[in-house]
């Protein structure tokens, strides 16, 4: 950086005339501002450096009246532009005559205020002045205070705010234990506290400086004789003296602070000591009141297991609606229960392993730290998939229901019917043919009864159970039960045998290809059946690719960031195989039902019911299928369900669609290698690799056949549960293992194609996620119409940039025996922007809204459900007759979705338990997919409410809000009053809960704080 002289600056600032300068009114006041600060230090002006002038000027002189007093850059311009000052060595001396007040002899005989007792410290005449004591290299006067302040508060913080040396400080409203909480309402602030200080001691005391350490600049300090070390206060004793706390901000939010005051004793013997005070205010409306706490916080406790000697009576399963016959068995693939011993154990030896498991540590370890290859490919993922089971059984139990009453269903007396709450989000997901078990409730006796029940039919938040005849002889109504979820195994069973299979059917080629057995192959230009495709070079190239079969036996990627249109592209390179080889076969999958659905739907316009088959599990729910998908799938009418055909039927289709677990089902029922030519996965990035593997191994020849994957490895993977799953990779997709080695990395387009016209969001949506995970590639297509919508929209800071970060100082709160997370705060704000996007709906230029057209995204499920309730009780919104389509979740639930405009809601306020979220892979801060997955889903308006503060701790974050800021959308608190934020980053430390509220072997951190929907896409 160049530095100009400063004789040169003097000259520069001699030569502008004041008269010609444009700001001459800031400038004036920037003049007074300083001219009292050089009044405010005396003689002690000269004593101090440049920098540490500005130190006294933030925490001693502005902090005293807010906002006022302009920052201290735009001071030490004015006066040297004035020719009030000049600047010799680094420190700054006043010209002229300008009239100052000397110091107080006592300021001489303020030290250090370090103490083993609790800030009291025995000084002798002539020590220097704190601020010039001796300071570590590059820590300012104001830091070591306050680092030591903090440290002395983690240490002894009883000591720090008892009352001393007969020095009370009593405040109004009244605090308790050197705290004073307090909750206003957002209609009647601002609000002052007023702190009393009385001397109650036979002796004289000074009363010599106090101060705030608030994060953000929130509070005004007012005292009449405005106390400095420069100008103390002798408080004789009696004598008493108040200090104002003025909060100075227009909203809602939590703001905590740290008053500071220092004293002076100067009889028996000269001594320094401080008094702290803490401020814990909550500025709310009446809905943050409402959506409080329901009840404090209290970690989740494990109900007592019932006695471990159980009889376990079978219940009546569904009837079988397959009439296939099971070719390639699948067997159970359980865990070794050694494993589980290790797990609880945290693969650390101990005395409490069996000889089994001990025996077994070594090899369990080495293997899980051991590369993925074609030799332990299956051993690896059998571990991995082992070690997910294990954790997804102690999940599972989160949603277990005590002294729960059934009923005898009319329509058929042999089930019995139990309320789920939370079944048709699949929080658990329960499904056709899953079993439950239930016992009597407080059963007390040395051995238990289990009855198996069977799910038969799922209705809204109903199961219909199909038990055993011993227990409904002996049901009545209102007999109390309590119910133990299990999870379905079959989705890892086939998961387990696919891998078993990859290996057998010599794989290693498709799942770890070299670019060295590419054959070399002609491309041939194609006409489109989609017009569209027509002028998108990428999508062209990606399906001239895949057709010429330039990547074979090594899979094709087409990589498809968010809105540029992988599965059309999918799409047109199925129906152009359809029609260039007649003997293909083709199967297209995706983990989800929905994005399947998708698939087949747009298929359909150029495929017959002939050609085109839709595949469904027997658990799907046949009300949730696409009316205009039903003539091409399974469901047998006079069944009344969905049935798997025999062999020779499926064989017939050209192509057919299904999700990859189904896809299974053509496994068992020997469909044979080679059959299906092509294999297609749409939302590969979304597919544990195992689970990807299900639709290649034992189904595709890896000689002849071509497999095609599509998605996004910037975007989130799978959801994993264990924490050892998560480390050693289960949750890294095929896709992206591919995309981060050779020949995919390099973007080799014999392999791979990356699509980059966006066809969703606005540029200012899209700017920084292309910048930060695309190498700002991606080309804004989307409608111009429809992405400029908002533009013009009244609330938006800047005209023509429909993007808002809006900065809140909220909350991290928690509640009853829930661990996850919620900020009021947050959610005020957010109901606040969706009161203004329904008053400005149909207005100048806007169009209706229906509540489809919005989505609201945020990481924590008590979050979700806070927002869920909020909406509820909104009066304003009560005209919406669609308000329940308005979708508030979870980034994962986002995936694969948009909306016209989104709101993000990132709850995290305090760094307290951002090692939490990192640790365990939630949250915003730990996680960059997680941002690139909610921002992208905007097409026209983007809103992020959160603190920017935490949240600049994290780079991609702060390039964000850094870009808010210049494009002038950022609103909300001015986070760029935060003083000393390393000092902050020490006092959230000191006060810091070490978190341990996830032990490996209990219910994991995602399935505490986020609650995901459990797999049920079968």
């Amino acid at each position: 950086m160049f530095y100009m002289p400063h004789n040169i600056m003097v000259r520069q600032r001699q030569r502008q005339r004041p008269g010609e300068d444009a700001d001459m009114p800031k400038l004036i006041h920037s003049k007074q501002s300083g001219l009292e600060f050089i009044e405010f230090m005396g003689d002690r002006l000269s004593r101090y450096s440049k920098n540490e002038l500005r130190d006294i000027y933030n925490t001693e002189f502005r902090a005293r009246e807010g906002a006022k007093h302009p920052n201290f850059s735009s001071v030490v311009f004015a006066l040297l532009t004035f020719d009030q000052i000049h600047i010799k060595k680094g420190k700054i001396y006043k010209n002229g005559k300008l009239k100052v007040r000397a110091s107080s002899d006592q300021s001489k005989m303020l030290g250090p205020h370090q103490t083993p007792r609790h800030g009291a410290q025995e000084t002798t005449t002539g020590s220097p002045d704190r601020a010039t004591t001796d300071t570590k290299p590059g820590l300012t006067p104001k830091k070591k205070r306050a680092t030591e302040i903090l440290q002395m508060m983690k240490t002894n913080r009883n000591g720090m705010t008892a009352d001393e040396e007969g020095i009370e400080i009593t405040s109004k409203p009244e605090g308790s234990d050197g705290k004073v909480h307090l909750t206003v309402d957002f209609e009647k602030q601002p609000f002052v506290i007023t702190f009393t200080i009385l001397n109650k001691g036979t002796n004289f005391v000074n009363f010599t400086n106090y101060t705030v350490l608030d994060r953000v600049r929130c509070y005004n300090l007012k005292d009449e004789r405005k106390v400095t070390k420069a100008s103390p206060l002798l408080l004789c004793p009696g004598e008493s003296y108040d200090v104002a706390v003025a909060y100075m901000l227009n909203e809602c939010g939590y703001f905590p602070a740290t008053i500071y005051f220092e004293f002076q004793l100067e009889l028996p013997k000269p001594m320094t000591f401080c008094i702290v005070r803490e401020i814990k205010a909550v500025v709310q409306t009446s809905l943050g009141a409402e959506l409080g706490p329901v009840a404090p916080y209290k970690p989740f406790q494990k109900v007592k297991s019932k006695p471990a000697v159980r009889e376990v009576v079978e219940g009546v399963p569904p009837p079988s609606s397959s009439v296939q016959t099971a070719t390639v068995k699948l067997v159970d693939y359980k865990y070794p229960t050694y494993l589980k011993e290790l797990v609880y154990q945290k693969m650390e030896d101990s005395k409490y392993l069996s000889p089994a498991a001990r025996q077994q540590l070594a090899s369990v370890k080495k293997l899980l730290e051991s590369s993925l290859d074609m030799k332990n490919y299956s051993r690896r993922y059998h571990l991995l998939l082992h070690l997910e089971e294990i954790q997804m059984e102690v999940d599972i139990k989160k949603y277990n229901l005590h002294n729960q009453t059934m009923t005898q269903d009319q329509g058929n007396r042999k089930l019995l019917t139990l309320k789920v709450p939370g079944v048709a989000e699949n929080r658990p997901s329960v499904l056709r043919g899953d079993c439950l078990k239930v016992t009597k409730s407080g059963h007390t006796g040395s051995s238990v009864t289990v009855y198996t029940g069977y799910v038969h039919k799922v209705e809204l938040d109903r199961v219909k159970l199909g038990f055993s005849k011993r227990l409904l002889e002996i049901f009545i109504n209102k007999m109390k039960f309590d119910v133990e979820f299990t999870i379905n195994r079959l989705t890892m069973k086939l998961q387990h045998r696919a891998v078993e299979l990859a290996v057998k059917h010599e794989l290693g080629e498709v799942l770890f290809p070299s670019d060295t057995a590419v054959s070399t192959v002609s491309v041939t230009d194609l006409r489109m059946f989609n017009r569209q495709l027509k002028d998108n070079p990428e999508q062209r190239n990606a399906v001239q690719h895949i057709i010429a079969g330039s990547s074979k036996p090594a899979p094709y990627i087409v990589f498809g960031p968010p809105g540029t249109g992988k599965t059309i592209t999918l799409v047109e390179a199925i129906n152009q195989v359809s029609k260039a080889d007649p003997s293909a076969h083709i199967l297209a999958c995706a983990p989800s039902n929905s994005a399947c659905d998708l698939l087949c739907e747009r298929l359909k316009s150029q495929l017959s019911s002939y050609q085109l088959y839709r595949m469904y599990a027997s658990s799907r729910d046949p009300n949730s299928v696409p009316k205009g998908l039903l003539k091409y799938c399974n469901w047998d009418e006079k069944q009344d369900c969905f049935v798997f055909p025999e062999k020779k039927i499926l064989m017939k289709y050209k192509v057919i669609v299904t999700t990859l677990f189904t896809a299974g089902r053509f496994v068992t029922g020997g469909v044979p290698v080679g059959h299906f030519s092509h294999v297609f996965v749409d939302e590969a990035g979304q597919a544990e690799e195992p689970q990807c593997v299900i639709a290649i191994a034992g189904l595709l020849c890896p000689e002849k056949g071509q497999l095609v994957l599509a998605g996004d490895p910037k975007q989130l993977g799978p959801i994993i549960r264990s924490p050892y799953a998560i480390h050693h990779k289960l949750g890294l997709s095929l896709l992206e293992r591919l995309m981060i080695r050779k020949p995919y990395e390099d973007l080799d387009s014999r392999f791979v194609t990356k699509l980059l016209r966006n066809y969703r969001s606005h540029a200012a949506i899209l700017k920084i996620p292309n910048e930060a995970f695309y190498n700002n590639e991606l080309q804004v297509f989307a409608d111009q119409l429809e992405r400029e919508t908002y533009c013009n929209w009244k609330p938006l800071p800047q005209k023509g940039f429909p993007v808002i970060f809006h900065g809140v100082l909220g909350k991290d709160e928690r509640e009853a025996n829930s661990p996850s997370f919620f900020n009021v705060s947050e959610i005020e704000k957010l109901v606040t922007y969706l009161n203004m996007l329904d008053q400005t709906q149909g207005k100048m230029g806007l169009p209706k809204l229906s509540a489809k057209d919005i989505g609201i995204i945020t990481p924590y499920r008590k979050q979700v459900e806070k927002i869920q309730k909020a909406l509820k009780s909104l009066k304003t919104l009560s005209h919406w007759n669609d308000l329940e389509e308005l979708k508030v979740g979870s980034v994962e639930e986002f995936q694969g979705q948009e909306r016209k405009i989104i709101i993000i809601s990132t709850v995290r306020s305090s760094l307290s338990y951002v090692k939490m979220d990192t640790d365990f892979n939630i949250g915003f801060l730990s996680n960059e997919k997680r941002f690139n997955v909610a921002l992208t889903r905007a097409k026209s308006l983007l809103i992020v409410i959160g603190n920017p503060v935490i949240l600049r701790k994290d780079p991609v974050w702060r390039k964000f809000i850094n870009y808010c800021v210049e494009m002038k959308g950022y609103v909300g608190i001015d986070f760029n009053s935060v003083e000393e934020e390393d000092l902050f980053e020490a006092k959230m430390a000191a006060l810091r809960i070490t978190d341990s509220e996830c032990p490996v072997g209990e219910m994991s951190a995602f399935q505490q704080h986020v609650d995901p929907g459990w797999k049920n896409e079968l």
